[in-house]
């Protein structure tokens, strides 16, 4: 087996070093969005002037020629309109990318001194936003393809909710009932894409597949679920793995890369979150799948300063 390629992000002294202020946080911003040169936000327009007595800010005559727009290197960030400084923000970047099960918005409370948890939870959630990937390629090669369930243990819940998803009450938690769905595929040694979903069906699964997987893949892997079994009249190569005979590996079908990522997936929730709520799911995938896509990028932390 070839030696797995580890990647080392930024360290603390790294941070620091790069860092020290606001000041230093802007260049790299500016760097980091227009590396070809500041342009407009508005119109895209490169001859813009940059204002002398204000830092950072640049002007267009091109958008608004009797007044000029102005703006900053924050305009249409998620930065923009906040009270706390950029190197703030940066810090907290960098604590969840290093982060391999995450870090709580209680714990960049702590960390942080922030007056407000409330204050450490909304800039998770955007910076969480801002790592959501809509645009990408769709899956080549060879494809995993599974379904999880998110939620808690139902001997954890009261007795009328809990249930094994048949209907029944007094399940040990191990069905889908009160949990949330999430699909996802993965190629290998490549991307994964994951969303959640309302409903596992065969419609869902099918509307995931050609949204993001290619359908010349070379070989496309699930479990044998019955949903899955319509999947080869639009991917040729689909191959099952049957769990329940006792099947995990048989030559190159197996699921095992998106059950590996699951779990990274659901360490990070039980772990470190504790709980989360359907709404939000989205948000905490999106930040698992991106710190998974980006785990051999030595500049991750670039990449997500530019979905900023």
């Amino acid at each position: 087996m070839a030696n797995r390629i580890k990647i080392q992000q930024m360290t603390i002294g790294q941070f620091e070093a790069m860092f020290p202020d606001d000041e230093a946080c802007k260049a790299y911003l500016v760097q980091t969005r227009w590396p070809d040169g500041v342009r407009c936000p508005r119109c895209g327009n490169p001859a813009v002037t940059e204002l002398k007595t204000k830092p950072f800010h640049w002007q267009c005559y091109d958008c608004a020629p009797g007044t000029s727009y102005r703006f900053s290197v924050l305009v249409n960030t998620i930065f923009e309109n906040t009270n706390k400084g950029l190197r703030e923000w940066f810090r907290i970047i960098h604590l969840m990318l290093t982060s391999k099960k995450g870090i709580s918005a209680l714990q960049i409370h702590r960390m942080m001194g922030f007056g407000s948890y409330r204050t450490a939870w909304s800039i998770c959630h955007k910076i969480r936003t801002a790592l959501m990937d809509g645009e990408f390629q769709k899956l080549m090669g060879i494809v995993e393809m599974d379904q999880t369930f998110v939620g808690g243990k139902a001997k954890n819940r009261h007795k009328d909710k809990r249930g094994d998803g048949d209907g029944t009450s007094g399940g040990t938690g191990r069905g889908p009932t009160g949990k949330i769905a999430v699909i996802g595929a993965v190629q290998r040694k490549g991307n994964v894409v994951a969303r959640v979903v309302e409903r596992l069906d065969g419609p869902a699964i099918h509307g995931f597949l050609r949204e993001s997987v290619s359908d010349r893949v070379s070989l496309l892997c699930t479990d044998a679920w019955k949903a899955h079994r319509n999947i080869g009249r639009e991917f040729p190569n689909h191959q099952m793995i049957d769990h329940r005979a006792g099947q995990y590996v048989v030559g190159a079908v197996h699921t095992n890369t998106i059950e590996g990522f699951w779990s990274l997936v659901k360490r990070s929730i039980i772990g470190t979150h504790h709980r989360v709520s359907a709404k939000y799911l989205p948000l905490y995938v999106a930040e698992t799948q991106f710190k998974y896509n980006n785990r051999l990028n030595s500049n991750i932390f670039g990449a997500a300063v530019a979905g900023c």
